[in-house]
């Protein structure tokens, strides 16, 4: 059984802003997550239309594995992610279906970080340090809530 749960929550009402810690997501079916730039259009790419663009996740393992690297550090809050995890292995479940607290989630593709990531925290390298570790990109199936401590499990 493929268990995990969450960690942290975050979203962030236009692309380039601040994420905003939060203590339950409110998500919507094939939206987004209520008041999260990319449900409001808003998002750096909005503009560029595919499934799984509603809702990120990212492994804390992960962001913690950069301590490895010299100079290169991504905390939670600066990782663009919606949603931060714990004792997951996402990249297995691409394809598959997902729930978190009453959501089910279809996970379409990783979520590979980008030059705009790097960037945006001025950290040459991150991008590099963080491919194939981004995290996972999802589809929101139904209206439901996710918060902090949900587990995180695959529907069978």
């Amino acid at each position: 059984m493929i268990n995990g749960k969450v960690v942290s929550l975050f979203t962030a009402p236009y692309g380039g802003d601040k994420m905003i810690s939060a203590d339950h997501l409110s998500c919507l079916a094939d939206e987004g997550i209520e008041g999260d730039r990319y449900a409001l259009g808003t998002g750096t790419y909005s503009k560029k239309s595919e499934p799984g663009r509603q809702l990120t996740i990212i492994e804390i393992e992960e962001l913690e594995a950069l301590k490895h690297f010299p100079d290169i550090s991504c905390l939670a809050e600066q990782c663009r992610r919606n949603v931060i995890s714990q004792g997951i292995r996402l990249n297995s479940l691409v394809g598959k279906i997902i729930s978190i607290g009453t959501v089910e989630l279809k996970v379409h593709r990783l979520c590979q970080p980008c030059g705009y990531l790097e960037g945006k925290l001025r950290k040459p390298g991150l991008k590099n340090a963080l491919w194939d570790k981004g995290g996972v990109r999802c589809a929101i199936l139904n209206d439901g809530k996710i918060t902090v401590e949900n587990n995180i499990s695959l529907v069978e």
